[in-house]
């Protein structure tokens, strides 16, 4: 299985970005999909994950001005970004958990917020 994500880039504090990631591959049945993220010199941290079902769960951080989303039928997850601070700065990945569960980690995108 092979995750890939994508949408990051540069953009002003306030601004918008939404991130995509899609499996690919032999793909098993997944429980959950998340993104996290690293910013320089720190730990990867949880930003949001959505199960199947579609429970969410959100950082405090990303609660009210990030929204995930997941696709089945696409094997594909989504961030909506919106008032975006340069603290979200990092380097964002996916990740799958599937029932069996197997993690799988996309490469990671990275998300600069600059003025």
């Amino acid at each position: 299985v092979q995750l890939q994500a994508s949408g990051g880039g540069t953009v002003q504090p306030g601004g918008s970005l939404r991130l995509s990631c899609a499996a690919s591959g032999r793909i098993p049945i997944i429980n959950t999909m998340g993104w996290y993220r690293q910013p320089l010199g720190k730990q990867r941290e949880l930003v949001a994950d959505i199960t199947r079902d579609g429970i969410t769960n959100y950082a405090d951080s990303a609660k009210g001005r990030f929204t995930i989303s997941r696709d089945n039928a696409k094997n594909t997850v989504y961030l909506q970004m919106n008032s975006l601070k340069p603290e979200d700065t990092a380097v964002y990945y996916c990740k799958f958990v599937s029932y069996l569960g197997m993690d799988y980690w996309g490469k990671g995108t990275l998300v600069t917020v600059s003025s």
